[in-house]
This record gives C-alpha cells, sequence and structure tokens, in this order.
C-alpha cells in the first residue's frame, strides 16, 4: 500500500503499524517522538496496534524545549527572545 511519510510517498507492507514504520524508518531517539496520523496525534501506547492505511499521511514530530542553561545566566551570557 502506499503511504505518504514526511512528504515522500512510500510504498508500505499491508498490517503496517505505527510502531513497524517506525522501525522500518529508524526513526531516531523513537522514545521521543510524536506521530502523527493525517493530522491526529497517536497515543505512544497506541503505537504497536495502531494499523496504517492506504493513503495515510504521517509525520514523526519532536517537540523541544529551549532557554538559557543556568550557567549562561550566572555568566550573564543568556539572551532571551
Amino acid at each position: 500500500m502506499k503511504i505518504t511519510v514526511a512528504g515522500e510517498t512510500k510504498e508500505v507492507a499491508d498490517g503496517l503499524t505505527v510502531q513497524g514504520l517506525i522501525e522500518l524508518e529508524n526513526v531516531e531517539t523513537p522514545q521521543y517522538v510524536t506521530v502523527s496520523v493525517n493530522e491526529e496525534f497517536i497515543d505512544a501506547n497506541s503505537f504497536e496496534t495502531h494499523i496504517l492505511s492506504e493513503g495515510d499521511e504521517v509525520e514523526f514530530l519532536y517537540f523541544m524545549g529551549g532557554g538559557a542553561t543556568d550557567r549562561a545566566k550566572e555568566e550573564g551570557n543568556a539572551v532571551y527572545e
């Protein structure tokens, strides 16, 4: 079946789960990835059971925090925007 992963059309096996796709795509730090299928977030507890379907659009997302480190604050080098 054909699905779209990060904007790229791919041919994958029928019955592929989100977890299977994560492994197939060699996703870096899979323990931190958030997955959306057709613009809906999939609960990480469902990765092994959520079966992808023909035409699904899948995105792998990483949410990152930011800000100044304590050391930068102490040294007066912290930049705030």
